[in-house]
């Protein structure tokens, strides 16, 4: 992997079961400030490298290297029982109480929907604010690297972009991020390099650009429907 990566990911064998990897050797390296994009057919194993990564997932073989990281996962990713204000309350307990005020503010100043919204419970947020709500809990405590799973999830065309809009406003803070998506389109439009995985393993690697404009990438790993989109 590349000298000086904020993440290094190398030869990962992981899974959830001890003898059935999901995992087989695969690998990234991700640099201060980049938007990195994993993609892959469904079952190629993208969830379970940021669980890997997270701790979520027992690894069984290969090297992690890392330096301070938040992970929104996919699906209960929020309190759905408390307000927006308890959720970041509760994701910034580990900070000291001044720190944890002017984090809360910077969040709602990044996220100004929720800040209109603060008293209310979670549970009635629409899809796409549940994700702005979940993103921001994850930087409450100041990550330098940001991983989300399938933040498009569930969510419209209009949704989407507006999740995707925030989150290179994130980047512009100086937070770097690794991105899973079923969507390739977009995740490629906002990335500046990908990876493509496919059972368990590396298949392609390169520039965004690059491979949001190569019809057999797309064809054979990203799906039909998404090279002709792209």
């Amino acid at each position: 992997m590349s000298a000086g990566a904020l993440l290094a990911v190398n030869g990962l064998v992981a899974g959830y079961e001890m003898g059935v990897p999901i995992l087989r050797g695969a690998g990234i390296a991700i640099h201060g400030g980049e938007i990195v994009a994993l993609l892959g057919p469904n079952g190629a194993g993208k969830s379970t490298l940021v669980k890997a990564i997270a701790g979520l997932v027992p690894v069984f073989a290969g090297s992690l290297r890392f330096d301070g990281l938040s992970f929104v996962p996919q699906t209960e990713n929020v309190f759905t029982t408390m307000t927006i204000d308890e959720n970041l309350q509760l994701s910034g307990h580990v900070l000291a109480k001044s720190a944890r005020a002017r984090q809360i503010a910077a969040m709602y100043g990044l996220f100004p929907d929720l800040e209109r919204q603060r008293r209310l419970v979670a549970g009635r947020l629409s899809g796409g604010q549940r994700q702005m709500l979940a993103i921001a809990r994850a930087l409450m405590i100041e990550p330098k690297l940001l991983m989300l799973d399938e933040p498009s999830a569930g969510l419209s065309p209009k949704l989407t972009a507006a999740v995707f809009g925030k989150l290179a406003e994130i980047r512009k803070t100086g937070v770097t991020i690794l991105l899973v998506e079923q969507n390739a389109r977009a995740a490629l439009a906002l990335a500046d390099r990908g990876y493509v995985l496919a059972e368990g393993q590396n298949r392609h690697e390169g520039a965004a650009p690059a491979l949001a404009s190569d019809p057999a990438v797309a064809h054979l790993y990203l799906g039909s429907s998404v090279a002709t989109a792209l």
